[in-house]
């Protein structure tokens, strides 16, 4: 069976055409037009009113509806598809972004859309939500750029279809083009402007109307260079200053950023500002990616903190041991956070794509302005005649209005009407009309009145209009007060900082923290820091400070660590780097600036820290004082490869209540127990042992009695005993007792294991030390929460009673 076509055969007159044409030919005169085609109607601006069409079109058409500002919201897909129906034959989506980035603060300068609801976040790292959800009407500064557009101030034309008509440019009260800028492909060419202050591009403005011939030097004072939406920093002027003068050019945009403590143990770069058209995500990843891949070295982590209120704070925090402002240094080189922009100003003036200078643009600028206030003029001139022709007319009649209804009443109809009075009073016909339209309840006293100071001040208006029309210094100065009333209302500060460039390196700091020395210091209220230097504090008395009473200090380089003893016999490693410093300005020891210890160590719950001590194998090693009595010295041998040590084998509930780094092996070492009894002998005295030994007897204890103290003296420094009795209820230091500060020297040494001397006399109720400690002067006291303690006087009395306290003391320590 054959196949049945389904082809409409052609009419029987209908005759067949074949051209022959060169495809050559064709190819080139169809990419010709369509090159125009995406120039002029698609990704170029013009240098008028600084918009593409499709974002004139949807300005245009949010004024046709009148979502002015003080109006209410309406749903984004409605302007949309006013826009895509009436003026733009391309699809919704072009039409949606375009709206968008109109409402998008870190996109504009100056936004002409005001949105309601998710229109995306910087980056794009947050699409936009869908047209139905968001809703939108013009912005403040919006209506500027349609302002007396019904005043034939601009050209109109037909749209796609020829049913509707759009502007081919909007009147635009401040040169939109220069303030928000511009970017856009076409074929073989592309522009890309980047945004102003408006105040400043104005002020350029203003200073151009004045002084026509003015040099581009003299406009850069008042528009140093862009201004924008995400503020930053701007290195490199010299390409400014070529883009203002060719229109193509190019500068460095850096984000801003702080270094700030960002945890009490690290510091961190906080940065408020990126580059435009970066978002944070997009640092974020590059940032990991590059840490992954061992590019980028000391990043601890990366949080986004942005939020509504605050604003964009990217935390970077750093590792310690790391230069911030070095690894800043990195993330601008490798990162986002410093990006080039090119300068690129192209757009369309009469219809021709040219690259624009700085004068150029304000120029064209002007130029169209000028040409809208003179159209605007002529058109408010020629409303005002055109009533005043009414007025002038109604006036005649006015005058003898009796002779006017006469002719009227005698008139066969108002045609004849219309004639006898336009013969009777030399009337023209459009006022005659006037006159036969008007209710007689215009025709009185008053409405003359008002009539004839209409028609004065219509006289007055037309002649102001036409002293405007006829002097071009005039019609400057309008145009210039008008932008001045623009810049008083919508200019803002300026967002963007703009830098020299160097071809230098911005620092020289090296990468990691140089391995200096430094001291660590261990306060009575657990805090942890390290100095700027290696040098022990003065002994001199200054002004006292809240945790002041240092427990312990020892030397070392800000790259190495040190030890922390604890009451268990545990001896844990700790990393200087990971320290807070404390300021360079500190001269006296006051750890207001530390880091807790919990933030550092783990201990147990009864467990306490002792101590801090230096690694050195090559030191005399650690002293070591428990509560049953056992003295030992630790050989310092501390291996590497472990985080944890154990420095003394306790017996059961046996725990350290003193331990000391000896410098010399010189030292006396000092017991002192709760039943006033203190022994004093040479360290050499006492065998070094290894460190899992349970040391030797160190003194003996009376029945009941427990070490309290235990430290290491130095016999040739001007050393004190301080006691403090009280009760057997107050042992846990919160009474104030009586308190006794005696001369080293008036104790004499005795044999190791031996029970010593008395050094304190009880009163009456008293029958414990709650407090002892011997050591170099002077001494600082301090009391459970840290507050400066003041020392009685000194005894001479070894073995006198001692004189109340003002506050409980606590904690007393020498000079470190």
């Amino acid at each position: 069976m054959a196949r049945r076509s389904t082809k409409t055969p052609p009419p029987d007159d209908f005759e067949e055409r074949i051209l022959d044409i060169d495809v050559v030919d064709e190819m080139q005169g169809s990419f010709l037009e369509y090159a125009y085609s995406v120039i002029y109607s698609r990704a170029l601006p013009d240098a008028r009113d600084g918009m593409k069409p499709v974002h004139r079109r949807i300005v245009y058409q949010m004024n046709e509806m009148g979502l002015r500002p003080d109006r209410g919201y309406v749903k984004c897909a409605r302007v949309v598809g006013e826009v895509m129906g009436k003026l733009h034959p391309h699809g919704d989506a072009s039409i949606y972004d375009a709206l968008v980035r109109m409402a998008q603060p870190f996109s504009m300068r100056l936004p002409l859309v005001d949105g309601h609801g998710n229109f995306g976040s910087l980056g794009n790292d947050d699409p936009p939500a869908a047209m139905r959800y968001t809703e939108c009407r013009m912005a403040s500064a919006t209506s500027l750029m349609t302002e007396s557009i019904d005043e034939n101030t601009v050209d109109f034309a037909p749209n796609y279809d020829g049913q509707e008509r759009e502007p081919v440019a909007l009147p635009a009260a401040y040169p939109n083009l220069l303030v928000n800028g511009a970017s856009g492909i076409a074929v073989g060419m592309a522009t890309n402007m980047a945004p102003h202050n408006l105040g400043e591009v104005i002020a350029a403005a203003r200073h151009l109307i004045r002084y026509p011939n003015a040099d581009l030097e003299t406009l850069m004072k008042h528009v140093p260079g862009p201004d924008l939406p995400t503020g930053g920093r701007i290195t490199g002027l010299s390409g400014i200053r070529d883009a203002y003068e060719t229109g193509r050019g190019s500068f460095k945009i850096r984000a801003t950023v702080a270094v700030e403590s960002v945890t009490p143990r690290r510091k961190g770069l906080v940065v408020t500002e990126l580059p435009f058209a970066v978002g944070p995500e997009k640092v974020i990843s590059k940032i990991k990616d590059l840490v992954n891949s061992k590019k980028l070295q000391g990043i601890a982590d990366v949080k986004d903190l942005t939020d509504r209120a605050h604003g964009l704070r990217l935390v970077i925090e750093i590792k310690n041991g790391f230069v911030p402002e070095a690894v800043l240094e990195q993330l601008y080189k490798l990162t986002p956070m410093e990006e080039s922009f090119g300068i690129n100003n192209v757009a369309l003036v009469d219809g021709q794509p040219l690259t624009l200078g700085l004068k150029e643009l304000l120029e064209v600028y002007l130029d169209h302005r000028f040409t809208v206030v003179r159209r605007r003029s002529e058109f408010r001139r020629t409303k005002r005649r055109d009533r005043l022709h009414l007025v002038e007319g109604l006036l005649i009649a006015l005058i003898d209005i009796d002779e006017v209804i006469r002719i009227i009443r005698s008139s066969e109809n108002s045609a004849e009407a219309k004639q006898s009075l336009m013969a009777r009073f030399s009337l023209s016909e459009i006022q005659t009309q006037y006159i036969l339209d008007t209710p007689l309840r215009r025709l009185t006293k008053f409405d003359r009145l008002e009539l004839e100071a209409e028609r004065d001040r219509l006289g007055e208006e037309i002649e102001e209009l036409t002293r405007i029309l006829d002097s071009d210094q005039e019609l400057r100065k309008m145009v210039s007060g008008e932008l001045a009333q623009v810049a008083k209302k919508f200019a803002t500060p300026r967002r963007t900082v703009l830098l020299e460039s160097s071809n230098a390196p911005v620092t020289a700091v090296p990468l990691q923290v140089a391995d200096d020395p430094c001291r660590i210091l261990l306060s009575s209220t657990g805090l942890l820091a390290r100095t700027a230097n290696g040098e022990p504090f003065g002994a001199e008395e200054t002004k006292r400070a809240k945790h002041d009473v240092i427990l312990s200090a020892v030397p070392a380089t800000a790259r190495g660590e040190v030890g922390v003893v604890t009451s268990q016999g545990r001896l844990l490693r700790l990393s200087v780097v990971d320290l807070p410093m404390l300021p360079e300005t500190v001269t006296t020891p006051n750890l207001a600036g530390g880091a807790p210890l919990a933030e550092f160590v783990s201990l147990e719950p009864d467990e306490t820290v002792i101590c801090l001590t230096t690694l050195d194998e090559s030191s005399p090693g650690l002293a070591i004082g428990t509560e049953q009595g056992v003295v030992k010295r630790v050989v310092p041998d501390y291996p590497s490869h472990k985080d944890e040590l154990e420095v003394i084998s306790l017996k059961d509930d046996d725990r350290i209540v003193g331990a000391v780094e000896l410098r010399t092996g010189e030292e006396d070492l000092v017991f002192i127990t709760d039943d006033a009894q203190m022994l004093r002998y040479q360290a050499s005295h006492v065998r070094p042992q290894g460190r899992a030994a349970g040391g030797m007897a160190g003194i003996k204890l009376g029945a009941g009695a427990k070490v309290i103290s235990f430290t290491a003296v130095d016999p040739a420094s001007d050393a004190m005993v301080f006691t403090v009795a009280g009760a057997q209820d107050t042992l846990d230091g919160t009474a104030q007792g009586t308190a006794k500060l005696t001369p080293f020297d008036q104790y004499p040494r005795k044999g190791r294991a031996t029970g010593g001397v008395r050094c304190h006399r009880f009163l009456k109720g008293e029958d414990v030390l709650v407090l002892a400690w011997a050591g170099a002067v002077p001494a600082r006291a301090a009391t459970a929460a840290g507050t400066p303690a003041e020392l009685p006087e000194t005894d001479p009395r070894r073995d006198g009673s001692g004189v109340p306290l003002a506050k409980a003391i606590t904690v007393v320590a020498g000079p470190v």
